[in-house]
């Protein structure tokens, strides 16, 4: 028999069963597994890749407005480049008319154009607002006797062609000037416009005719007002880069008295009429101005725009424009002044930024660490069970880091998303560094966690309670290297202040975390010594709940560090900004003495004035004073201010706005006539007289005798550091005459206290609230204070979040727990006071831990804070009006009763909702896990 041919047989092809299926993939499978924390994770990396990506471009939006703000508060006469140069004269072979060639539109125009091209980046030119042009340098005296004469001296006139006056004029009353292209030196008529403030004071009009003096054969150059302008941006730098083009000014003329003043303008000639001014007895000159776009000016910028401003006023630039010009040539800019106390100010406010900003970002790193942490305790027997049937670390760590990554990354893209259309100016790097650092980091804390926990292959795990777990020499070296930079950091920062870089900006949560590591360590002794005492207590739920808190989990530092850091941060936040607050209040109350105050300068109140204003709605209390500001004692060279006051009243109002105790009746005139009136002065005053009594010489004439029995720093009655305060009952009749109001009360407004007091010569009403206004003028300050409270609120909301965290991660556990002693007999009211009790020790812990590192890191830290910077940025000489950071007491006790009332809410609610889910179901759970 012939076997069969199996060569041909076709092979048959292996099926698989119908009820076996390819695995799931390991990512998407574990996240249906539990969808609830991977939305937590994605919200949680979405909110602080948002925060972290916002914190840059917000710096940069208000430091960029802080920077337009500070050209445009220095006026365009100081931050204008202006290019200027004497009419070219001929040299030998050259025809005579090189003068008036270059004073003509045509060649100014055509060197514009080459100025324009020196101007290096960063530093724009505005089109809009840059001008050339010729003018008079010295003011020419107008005859006419129908212009205003203030003091019978002439008004004088400053003449100027500038270019493209059509373009700048919003109205015009008459006509533009005009002139023909053949203008010269010799031309006997010309027109010209004048800007509405001027024809206002000047009293010129359309169809006005002045005559200029001059050396040409008629005499006189006589100029027809054919026009009177209003300027379309009067405080651009085409009008405002020399103020008398738009506003005249009443000068006082030099070696006269302070009455002899004349009144400056300005005459606006046709561009084409520039030749014109060659006739004239004065100085000219050719200028060229180049004013900075605003739109171009940003922050992180700035020391290039120094450095472009070097190189037009005194670099290869000024070179180069006097090829352009003429060697004699020069370029004036007080631009680069302006960016250097700008930078300072920057550089004065950007440390307090970086501690906010800091402490924040400590407690988001720490709360992502938390997260991660939480999903690898959540998963500890998934992954001891994998490691023990051979997943090698690698393989299961780069899985946890492509599982955790799906749900990262795209959370981090919407965050970055959301901050760049919340705050879309700013710069698109630091952004994005920061978005990227906060989605790194939520990838790899599961996966860090795991390879730490994971590392060796077990299955049972031996205890980690915190009063079992000694630490390790790692970690105890760790700790002393934390204890160096932090020791470091506040040395630095008290003898550096705030210029020693990021080490000082961490110096507050490096306290904080060393009082974490401290609070650590110790927290096991005081569990440890009251374990036994409390065995004899009666009652189970005391006991229990302290050996409860004595087992719990010795990873607690994280949540702990979270605390304390957020504790410090907001302690040492709210300092700051209770230190700002009341260092502007201070210097206002030094500014203006009290509330208000009411003055009349140069004269005496009307009659009956105090009376009027006391019964004024709000008013609580009026003080009169009789003010002297250049009296002169007879012994000495330079004049002091004599406050006259009532004793009595002015020491109340001195109490009352804590300026110094003053003794109402050490003050008061004493009852010999003879004697010499006691006096409070001022420490220069009282250096420089003495006790020993001396005579002073008042403005009416008067003399009067003084002794010096008291010393103050400052008074309520002058703003000064040079004053005398007297009993006004002993000065003449005239001299006590109250020229000044002292004002305390509630809702005053300037309009009601001025109508109160009457007709008075130049009366002058300051209010407290109005003055305290003032010092926040830059954008800088303002921004600073919003960055700061951002962190801090951010910051206790991460702290909160941390501390549920930690609740959370012991939940399970809690309620297994409650559930086995509810079947033992427990109440649900002991169930409840034993979650709070076992939860106080470690909020009791972290809320007496943050409250005392708060404490001492402000008293660590506060002599190397300067607040004045802040504060009074526009006041530097009220810097010293209690501008030190000092202790603020609700920035302390808040946060910290907030901890520990969050703490026993949640721990309330989980008691609740155990009680609530019932002991059977709990136990079954326990069981299935």
């Amino acid at each position: 028999m012939t076997p069969p041919d199996r060569t041909r047989t076709p092979a048959r092809r292996t099926r698989q069963p119908r009820g076996r299926r390819v695995p799931a993939p390991w990512v998407r499978t574990r996240l249906r597994a539990a969808p609830g924390a991977a939305w937590a994770l994605a919200l949680l990396v979405a909110v602080t890749a948002s925060l972290a990506a916002a914190l840059p471009r917000a710096v940069d939006r208000y430091e960029d407005t802080g920077l337009v703000h500070a050209v445009a508060q220095a006026r365009p006469d100081r931050t204008t480049v202006q290019v200027y140069a004497p009419p070219a004269s001929a040299e030998p072979g050259q025809e005579e008319g090189a003068a008036e060639q270059s004073m003509r539109p045509g060649p100014l125009a055509a060197q514009y154009r080459r100025i324009l091209g020196q101007v290096r980046a960063p530093l724009v030119a505005d089109p809009g607002q840059s001008t050339y042009g010729v003018r008079t340098t010295t003011p020419l005296a107008v005859p006419d006797p129908w212009l205003p004469r203030p003091a019978g001296l002439p008004a004088r006139m400053i003449v100027a062609a500038q270019h493209d006056l059509a373009g700048h004029v919003g109205a015009t009353t008459g006509r533009l000037p005009r002139a023909p292209a053949t203008v010269g030196a010799d031309v006997p008529e010309v027109e010209a416009a004048v800007s509405a403030e001027t024809a206002k004071a000047l009293r010129i009009r359309p169809g006005s005719v002045l005559h200029l003096p001059s050396p040409r054969p008629a005499g006189q150059l006589t100029v027809r007002v054919t026009g009177v302008v209003t300027p379309r941006t009067p405080t651009g730098s085409w009008w405002s880069a020399q103020p008398v083009l738009r506003t005249p000014s009443l000068t006082r003329q030099a070696g006269g008295s302070p009455s002899d003043v004349y009144w400056v303008g300005a005459l606006l000639l046709a561009p084409e009429a520039g030749p014109a001014l060659l006739g004239l007895p004065v100085p000219k000159e050719r200028h060229w101005s180049i004013a900075p776009a605003p739109g171009a000016l940003h922050s992180t910028e700035v020391a290039g725009l120094r450095s472009s401003v070097a190189y037009l006023e005194s670099g290869p630039g000024l070179r180069k424009i006097r090829e352009i010009a003429d060697w004699d040539a020069g370029v004036v800019t007080e631009l680069d002044q302006v960016l250097a106390s700008y930078d300072d100010l920057r550089s004065g406010l950007r440390p307090l930024t970086a501690v906010a900003a800091t402490g924040a970002g400590t407690v988001a790193a720490v709360v992502l660490a938390m997260a991660g942490g939480l999903a690898a305790d959540r998963r500890r027997t998934e992954l001891a069970l994998l490691r023990a049937r051979g997943a090698s670390l690698r393989g299961l760590t780069g899985r946890l880091l492509a599982e955790t990554a799906v749900v990262a990354v795209p959370a981090g893209a919407a965050g970055l998303a959301v901050a760049l259309l919340t705050v879309p100016d700013g710069r698109l790097v630091p952004a994005l560094v920061a978005a990227g650092a906060v989605t790194a980091g939520a990838c790899a804390a599961l996966p860090l966690r795991a390879l730490a926990a994971h590392r060796a292959v077990r299955v049972h795990t031996g205890r980690q309670d915190i009063t079992a777990v000694r630490p390790s020499r790692r970690r105890t070296v760790a700790e002393l290297t934390l204890l160096v930079l932090a020791v470091g950091a506040v040395v630095v920062l008290r003898r550096q202040g705030g210029s020693g870089g990021a080490l000082v900006a961490a110096a507050p949560v490096l306290v904080g975390v060393i009082a974490a590591l401290v609070l650590v360590r110790l927290y096991p002794l005081p569990l440890r010594g009251l374990a036994r005492p409390a065995r004899r207590l009666r009652g189970v739920v005391g006991p229990l709940a302290l050996a409860r808190a004595g087992r719990s989990s010795a990873s607690a530092v994280l949540p702990l560090l979270a605390l304390l850091t957020a504790l410090t941060t907001a302690a040492f936040g709210g300092s700051v900004l209770a230190g700002v607050d009341g260092a502007r209040d201070r210097a206002a109350l030094l500014a203006v003495g009290a509330d208000a105050r009411v003055e009349a300068s140069g004269g005496v109140l009307p009659a009956g004035a105090a009376d009027r204003v006391r019964h004024t709605g709000g008013v609580r209390d009026v003080t009169e004073v009789s003010l002297a500001y250049q009296a002169q004692p007879l012994e000495g060279s330079s004049p002091v201010t004599v406050a006259g006051v009532d004793p009595a009243p002015y020491a109340a109002l001195a109490a009352r706005t804590g300026s110094g105790a003053v003794d109402a009746d050490a003050l008061r005139r004493p009852r010999d006539t003879g004697a010499p009136l006691p006096a409070l002065a001022s420490p220069a005053v009282a250096a420089a007289y003495g006790e020993r009594p001396f005579r002073v010489r008042l403005e009416d004439g008067s003399e009067t005798t003084v002794r010096i029995t008291a010393v103050q720093d400052s008074t309520p009655a002058v703003p000064g550091a040079e004053f005398l305060v007297v009993d006004r009952a002993g000065l003449s009749g005239e001299a006590a005459r109250p020229t000044a109001l002292l004002i305390t009360g509630d809702g005053l407004t300037a309009g009601a206290l001025r109508r109160a007091t009457g007709p008075a010569p130049a009366l002058g009403v300051q209010l407290r609230a109005t003055e305290r206004a003032r010092y926040v003028d830059s954008p800088l300050q303002s921004g600073v204070e919003d960055v700061y409270a951002a962190a801090v609120v951010a910051g206790a909301g991460y702290a909160v979040l941390a501390l549920l965290l930690s609740l959370l991660r012991a939940a399970p556990e809690r309620a297994a727990l409650l559930a086995r002693l509810r079947t033992m007999g427990l109440t649900r009211r002991e169930s409840r006071r034993l979650l709070v009790l076992e939860s106080l020790p470690q909020s009791v812990l972290a809320a007496a831990g943050g409250t005392l590192t708060g404490w001492a890191t402000i008293r660590l830290l506060s002599p190397g804070v300067d607040l004045a910077t802040i504060a009074l940025a526009t006041s530097p000489a009220s810097a010293g009006a209690g501008a030190a950071l000092a202790t603020d007491p609700w920035s302390l006790a808040l946060p910290a009763l907030a901890v520990v009332t969050v703490t026993v809410a949640v721990a309330a609610v989980q008691a609740w909702w155990a009680a609530r889910r019932g002991a059977v179901r709990e136990l079954r759970v326990g069981d299935a896990r």
